[in-house]
């Protein structure tokens, strides 16, 4: 190709994204190409190759973006300025129709009108777009913070990277991967030796959480959008069915499997024909959304903390199929537990190919009466999980063979025992591998001290490898080790250790819920760091000072005290100490929060803007510790509105509402601080 000036270069490279978006809406959206492949390749070529000459000229919404840049060392955190809700679940026409009646009772009307959409079985994602162009991608996460996967989303063909208006728009929607597309994942795994995605909702998730968004780009991701958060510079549509005709002339993917509806018995009717047809579609779903049509409407209803009032997921039931039990495995958790799993003959189920299912305990197994050879129902529970739900006696041959549980540990070999009130066996040597194994996966989980990249395969590498016996021995881990390790390149061991490194910032509270004592779940990890605000005079508690607070009982008071009485644990706190881990809680203490108590305690509040001394996260986890309840939009129900700089139509809306802003530095006097 030839030289061409810097003028024309910039001219000629807008027209060819433009031509190039245009021609991937033909082709990925709409599936109505008008050019063959050899020419849309011109044009890549085209575009590529002028933008080589100078990449001073790339453009975010170059179709050159969807590759996939550098490899990130981990995602950044996302605050999402409208909360991201599940949805209320129904399980049969009853739940749908008392599901009606309390809609038809608070709107005061007779009948309403409904959306009707798929349920895909993908990732939730958040986008955002600013004057066109999309800007931001995020996961769902809890709710309220996802994590910023903006370069991989950029990877989805069918995801415009500008729209066709110049709006601010932040809108809702579900990544999935195809069936066809998981397929060829999986059989390119198979003949690796690699680990196979269990479903194509695993495989999509595990696409965007790609900290190399090139791994992203090799999987042909697809997206549809159902829901407009925010917009600006467009007059906001009145009903649900007006916001996807919007997103759709927009240039964004939108299913077409839709319908608009009066009442239930019509909604019934969608729900059967895909309960029945649902494995015709070329991708995974796993019940049907209903939704109010009337966006005014929603506004009154609402939300509860978890889900709007305006909307619920029919469930599809779980799919069963028969299928034969070759063998039982068993499984050691990091508590000791024994758990069961039965090993079957490959059947489909939901879409997918399952090899194993849980056989939950020894008493289970007893009272249904499973033998090794025996015809098994397999189910998935919530479509997501494997289990065996019953056996089908009369296929039997007299080959089948009883099944006896294993009196000694497989891991370590010691005695298993029942302890009292308890349904499964357990190993109790605290010396046993598998248990310090999956201590160590579950340390370093999302909900504990969520450390990226350290994921189950990782954590038995190091293991198997010796580099690590316990929690404390992460923080040791060095480049040279890590580095001979199987699928360990220098930019990966790299990424490892900074977050690693990052981990060591955590509260209190994820250090204790990492340890894994028992009875001590994620909440009684915080109620605990609040109360003794450190390690030490946690270690120092009596069962009668435990006991003391509100929501411990006996058994989490006896665990934590007997748990912190061991040599072994001593001596690993103290290494996690030296190794620079914080054991202190950064929330508000006990003392703050009373002080604060009366100033949140009921309200709704909602945040805004940008803080200088917090997230917005963490002023949103402190209001809710002192009993506020924080929301995403501003309403008539909102009894005060935090405004940080930069502040836009939401503290607008508050004013014209009538109320109460307050600035951080209020904010803070109200914290206690």
């Amino acid at each position: 190709m030839e030289t061409v000036d810097r003028e024309q270069a910039r001219k000629r490279l807008a027209e060819l994204r433009e031509e190039i978006n245009e021609h991937n809406h033909r082709y990925y959206v709409l599936d109505q190409p008008v050019i063959s492949d050899q020419e849309y390749d011109r044009l890549m070529r085209e575009l590529l190759q002028l933008e080589e000459q100078y990449p001073d000229l790339v453009t975010p919404d170059s179709p050159s973006q969807r590759v996939g840049g550098e490899p990130l060392p981990y995602f950044e955190k996302v605050q999402h300025d409208i909360p991201m809700l599940s949805l209320g679940n129904a399980f049969d026409f009853e739940d749908l129709k008392d599901f009606d009646n309390r809609i038809k009772r608070a709107a005061g009307v007779d009948a309403v009108d409904y959306v009707c959409e798929l349920k895909i079985d993908g990732l939730a994602v958040s986008l955002r777009y600013e004057d066109g162009v999309f800007v931001r991608g995020a996961t769902r996460g809890d709710g309220q913070t996802g994590e910023n996967i903006t370069q991989n989303l950029k990877t989805i063909r069918s995801l415009p990277l500008r729209l066709k208006e110049p709006v601010n728009l932040e809108v809702r929607g579900e990544a999935f991967l195809p069936r066809k597309e998981f397929e060829r994942i999986n059989a390119q795994k198979e003949e690796r030796g690699e680990a196979l995605f269990a479903n194509p909702r695993n495989a999509a998730a595990g696409s965007l959480r790609q900290l190399d968004p090139k791994l992203a780009a090799e999987r042909a991701l697809d997206i549809f959008l159902y829901g407009i958060g925010m917009i600006e510079g467009k007059k906001r549509p009145g009903t649900h069915t007006e916001s996807l005709e919007l997103l759709s002339r927009l240039g964004l993917k939108v299913n077409p499997e839709r319908v608009t509806v009066k009442g239930m018995d019509d909604v019934m009717d969608f729900v059967d024909h895909w309960r029945e047809h649902r494995m015709e579609l070329g991708y995974d779903i796993d019940g049907i959304v209903i939704k109010v049509d009337d966006l005014e409407l929603r506004e009154r209803l609402g939300t509860t903390a978890k889900s709007p009032r305006w909307a619920i997921a029919y469930k599809f039931p779980a799919e069963e199929a028969v299928t034969v039990l070759r063998d039982i495995e068993i499984n050691v958790g990091r508590t000791g537990a024994v758990t069961p799993t039965a090993v079957l003959d490959p059947v489909t189920l939901a879409g997918t190919t399952v090899q194993r299912a849980s056989l939950h305990n020894e008493d289970f197994i007893r009272e249904k009466g499973i033998l090794l050879g025996d015809h098994v129902i397999v189910k998935k529970a919530g479509d997501i999980i494997p289990e065996v739900v019953g056996v089908l006696k009369e296929h039997r041959t007299g080959n089948e063979k009883p099944y006896a549980m294993p009196t000694h540990c497989p891991e370590c070999g010691s005695r298993l025992v029942r302890l009292e009130e308890e349904v499964a066996l357990r190993c109790i040597n605290p010396q046993c591998p598998a248990q310090t194994r999956e201590g160590i996966i579950h340390f370093v989980s999302r909900g504990a001290m969520n450390i990226e990249g350290l994921g189950e395969r990782v954590v038995t590498q190091l293991f198997d490898a010796g580099l690590v016996r316990g929690p404390a021995d992460l923080y040791d881990l060095k480049e040279e080790q890590l580095l001979p390790l199987e699928r360990m390149g220098k930019k990966s061991v790299e990424n490892l250790l900074a977050a690693i490194e990052k981990s060591k910032e955590n509260s209190l509270e994820r250090v204790l819920f990492g340890l894994g004592i028992r009875f001590v779940g994620a909440k009684g990890a915080k109620i605990l760091a609040q109360h003794f605000g450190n390690i030490d005079r946690l270690m120092e508690a009596t069962e009668e000072e435990l006991l003391a607070i509100d929501e411990i009982g006996p058994k989490m008071a006896d665990s934590v005290v007997t748990y912190f009485d061991k040599p072994e644990v001593k001596k690993t706190i103290e290494r996690l100490r030296e190794a620079g881990v914080n054991l202190t809680y950064k929330g508000p203490s006990l003392a703050q929060r009373e002080q604060a108590d009366s100033s949140f305690a009921g309200k709704t509040v909602v945040l805004t803007g940008t803080l200088e001394r917090m997230s917005r996260k963490e002023a949103a986890a402190r209001i809710e510790a002192l009993g506020g309840k924080v929301t995403g939009s501003v309403s008539k129900n909102t009894d005060m509105l935090i405004a940080g700089e930069k502040a836009g139509s939401k503290l607008k809306k508050a004013r014209e509402l009538g109320v109460p802003v307050v600035d951080e530095e209020a904010l803070l006097k109200m914290l206690g601080e």
